[in-house]
């Protein structure tokens, strides 16, 4: 059986608009419910969320690969590269470092043309020492003749099984630049559906020795940041495919060997991606839930000490809040973080803990915060006015 881009007319490929176009406007809506949500809230919470979404892309991505990274050095590597001022900053190892270079290059330039040089570039981030593993590969630059036959198998030596191989080496200059011709012209196709159609095609052509799969969704991801037309990132389309790993590779390889009409392949990925935006709530509740509290805390301005010690606490301070720790976490004395406390305490916005003396200590009032809220609600919709009539006599 003949491989796609063995196929007559290839790269030619088709696909059912009429299967797609439900699929399609299902997961533009999703998208810009999700955006439009976000967008209402403050740009501390939009940087919060984008770091959240970038670090399980990242992260996800290369577990789809078999790599295991360390979650917080990529945090703490895109937050240092986005300028956010996190705690927690940790050292990253140059691997760490290469792969955030790609995605934010992918993500955060998203708008400028893709080229085999910046190809090249994410390709060299990814293996800053020459090497996949043990074994040394040609490192920015196509795969070279003398790699050989470039395929991808799975079993144990001597019994492989081999799922696709890629066109030869000696036609990967034309085969690219068809494909980043075809990106980087608007051809009225949706950046979603172009997207996939974009991450098929270049795992199709497999132009590199090593890592063209996390390059492939890094080519998605720039796609989808077109298609919002925005840096900011609030869902992770690698976080889903990792979680859907065996039916992404099962479409993939299934598509390999079929004709030019890569409808069922457009369709899961369709599906995937509405299920990534679905998923971001879950992988955003943190953000969302820190945003509602500081929409209810605002109603009254804070202070600056009063701001940072409630940061701590719905971030997840550890062990109980006292007059000391609050001096220390504020930098004040124990008199003025005592105040700053009776004031919270007077707005609900701090409780204390059962016990007194020297061990009394306090806590975010959340659910308090969160019944005043339903309370004004429920008074809102439920006041009502008559006619003045007796006043008016």
């Amino acid at each position: 059986m003949s491989y796609i881009h063995e196929q007559t007319g290839w790269p030619r490929l088709i696909w059912s608009t009429a299967r797609l176009a439900p699929l399609l406007a299902d997961v533009r809506h999703r998208q810009g419910r999700l955006v439009g949500r976000m967008e209402g809230l403050g740009f501390p919470a939009r940087s919060e969320a984008t770091l959240n979404t970038l670090t399980a892309d990242v992260v996800k991505s290369s577990a789809i690969e078999g790599e295991v990274l360390d979650t917080e050095q990529v945090r703490s590597s895109i937050a240092r590269k986005l300028g956010l001022d996190v705690a927690g900053i940790v050292p990253a190892s140059r691997d760490v470092e290469g792969i955030v270079e790609m995605m934010l290059d992918a993500t955060q330039r998203y708008a400028e043309p893709l080229t085999a040089e910046r190809l090249f570039g994410w390709h060299a981030s990814l293996f800053p020492t020459g090497r996949s593993g043990m074994r040394r590969i040609t490192v920015g630059a196509w795969r070279p003749v003398e790699a050989g036959a470039m395929q991808v198998v799975s079993g144990p030596i001597g019994r492989e099984n081999v799922h696709f191989e890629a066109p030869a080496a000696e036609k990967l200059d034309g085969e690219m630049t068809a494909f980043l011709d075809w990106l980087n012209t608007d051809d009225g196709c949706d950046p979603v559906l172009k997207a996939g159609v974009a991450h098929f095609w270049f795992v199709t052509i497999h132009p590199f020795e090593d890592g063209n799969g996390r390059i492939g969704r890094a080519i998605a991801d720039l796609m989808l940041a077109r298609a919002d037309g925005m840096a900011e990132r609030f869902y992770s389309m690698s976080a889903q495919i990792e979680a859907e790993r065996k039916m992404y590779y099962f479409h993939l390889e299934s598509g390999q060997r079929g004709g030019l009409d890569i409808t069922d392949w457009l369709e899961w990925f369709l599906g995937c991606l509405g299920r990534a935006v679905d998923g971001a709530y879950g992988l955003l509740s943190g953000v969302l839930r820190k945003a509602k509290l500081w929409e209810r805390i605002n109603r009254e301005p804070v202070n600056e000490r009063q701001r940072n010690v409630l940061n701590r606490l719905i971030d997840g301070f550890e062990g109980k809040l006292n007059t000391s720790k609050y001096a220390k976490l504020a930098n004040c004395s124990e008199d003025t973080a005592l105040r700053d406390i009776q004031a919270l305490m007077g707005r609900g916005i701090l409780v204390q803990n059962e016990g007194g003396g020297r061990s009394t200590s306090y806590r975010l009032n959340e659910e308090g915060l969160v019944k005043r809220e339903a309370n004004a609600a429920a008074t809102s919709r439920s006041t009502s006015y008559r006619l003045n009539e007796e006043g008016l006599v």
